[in-house]
């Protein structure tokens, strides 16, 4: 398994059914993943696994062993900073317990889509609840870091 580019040790046979919410958090000390739930209803523990946005409360450790896995705290250097910023300057964090996973979600999305809509983005963050803030911020910080991303307009 790879965690934020970097190869780690994964657990003996015997832990294989740790869940990765608690493997990130208890063993690899990356605490930026929230458990939320635990029923992977709220998005809170959202991580990106092979480009995929998945909540890590549902996913078990043996399942993912040979997996890409992406954390909140790996944003920025697989080239999200702006995304990061932009949510800061679009002042869409409050209270901040549930923005590593939006910020996974919109991550995921933003690796498969240039210039997302309105539409994509909704979906992108279905499963991502936030009582703090209008999800407009969020919308409106993913287009800034969109268009960061490809300041000409041209997309990847």
């Amino acid at each position: 398994m790879r965690v934020n580019g970097a190869p780690v040790a994964t657990p003996v046979q015997a832990d294989h059914g740790l869940r990765l919410l608690d493997y990130l958090r208890e063993v690899l000390g990356l605490t930026g993943t929230k458990e939320g739930c635990g029923m992977g209803e709220c998005g809170s523990c959202t991580v990106i696994i092979d480009g995929r946005a998945m909540t890590s409360c549902l996913v078990l450790v043996g399942q993912v062993l040979e997996a890409e896995i992406r954390t909140v705290e790996g944003l920025a250097a697989a080239g999200h900073g702006p995304l990061q910023d932009a949510f800061v300057a679009r002042q869409a964090v409050q209270c901040g317990y549930c923005i590593p996973g939006v910020l996974n979600s919109c991550a995921a999305l933003l690796d498969r889509e240039s210039d997302p809509s309105d539409a994509q983005i909704c979906q992108a963050l279905d499963g991502n609840l936030c009582r703090c803030t209008a999800y407009n911020r969020f919308y409106d910080a993913v287009h800034d870091a969109a268009a960061a991303r490809h300041p000409n307009g041209a997309g990847a």
